[in-house]
């Protein structure tokens, strides 16, 4: 019985792994996309966040498999339930994706051509995504603290680029408004991003010790 309850537990770290993976792809592409005001890829994110609502249902279905015909204690059951609200963030990691996605749809053109940090902060929330699960796959409480203390660095990221923003929109007086305002809701995007980031490293941090940050404890 624990053998297969053991089989099941290592899928549960299999799929989490792939929707990570789908997560950090919709963000390369939003990347990609920014870049070259590429329609196709735009659309390649809207289709990649359908995978990965799929995939939440999938990982749902398998939790509560675990839950009702396991019942679980202690660390396996802080696991699963750990693994139930990282899908959640996950979830709302790809519809954010798809959100700048529609933005470089409708606005048919290069939303990131002079703000290369854009770029970067794409780069680092997508680090942050790929970081949190697997510190969740491999038990790793400091890597999970350290994904929460990148999202300082992520925000750091959002005020410097809103900043240069404004300071666009004093030197152009009111020129190019909509692009502007394209880039200030793609880095609000990409800071939400990190923020879903740090809350699956909470709630891997909770899956080893008990403990969650918001005074939850199991």
């Amino acid at each position: 019985m624990r053998s297969r309850f053991d089989e099941q537990l290592e899928l549960l770290e299999e799929m989490l792994t792939r929707m990570g993976e789908l997560c950090e792809v919709a963000i390369a592409k939003a990347t990609r996309a920014l870049e070259e005001g590429s329609q196709k890829q735009a659309q390649a994110i809207i289709e990649a966040d359908e995978e990965i609502d799929q995939m939440e249902k999938d990982v749902e279905r398998l939790c509560l498999k675990l839950l009702l015909q396991q019942q679980p204690v202690a660390k396996d059951l802080r696991r699963i339930s750990a693994a139930l609200k990282m899908i959640t963030d996950m979830e709302r990691i790809g519809d954010q994706t798809a959100d700048i996605a529609e933005i470089i749809i409708s606005s048919k053109q290069s939303a990131a051509t002079d703000i290369k940090q854009i770029g970067t902060m794409a780069d680092a929330v997508s680090k942050m995504v790929r970081d949190s699960v697997h510190a969740y796959v491999t038990k790793d409480l400091e890597l999970a603290k350290h994904v929460m203390e990148a999202d300082d660095y992520v925000d750091n990221l959002f005020d410097t680029i809103r900043d240069e923003l404004v300071e666009y929109i004093r030197a152009e007086k009111g020129e190019h408004g909509n692009r502007i305002f394209d880039q200030i809701m793609v880095t609000k995007y990409l800071e939400r991003i990190g923020d879903h980031a740090t809350n699956i490293a909470e709630w891997v941090e909770f899956s080893i010790t008990g403990v969650h940050r918001d005074g939850a404890n199991l």
